[in-house]
């Protein structure tokens, strides 16, 4: 599961209000290369919760984002920034673990890849 995904999934347990975001529990992680496009990052950048994401690299490991966005539109024209942000967004991806609910503490099983979140019937 890359972090790009990550970034968009939240806990939907029926009256849960804080679900996002989930935090990370890391049994396998990985690096898969991918194709660089500048076009794509600078479009899906304003979509990221910055936050969110720097966490998540850093349960993988990767400590390279800046905590902050100060400047967008400068990170944006910074090719070393855009390659470190290419690197957590889409080549760092969680194998195996978890997804963890912060306000429940619920877990979403991640196996090969794919993160199940599939509730209960008590949680619907």
């Amino acid at each position: 599961m890359r972090l790009l995904t990550h970034n968009m999934l939240s806990c939907n347990i029926k009256g849960v209000t804080n679900g996002f975001p989930l935090r990370i529990e890391v049994e396998k992680s990985m690096e898969k290369e991918v194709d660089f496009n500048i076009d794509f990052l600078k479009s899906i950048f304003s979509k990221v919760e910055w936050t969110a994401l720097v966490e998540a690299a850093r349960s993988l490991g990767y400590n390279d984002l800046p905590e902050e966005v100060v400047d967008s539109s400068t990170m944006l024209e910074s090719s070393d920034f855009l390659k470190k942000f290419h690197h957590a967004l889409l080549e760092l991806h969680l194998e195996e673990g978890a997804l963890i609910c912060p306000e429940t503490g619920r877990r979403f099983p991640v196996n090969k890849g794919i993160p199940n979140m599939l509730l209960h019937e008590d949680e619907v």
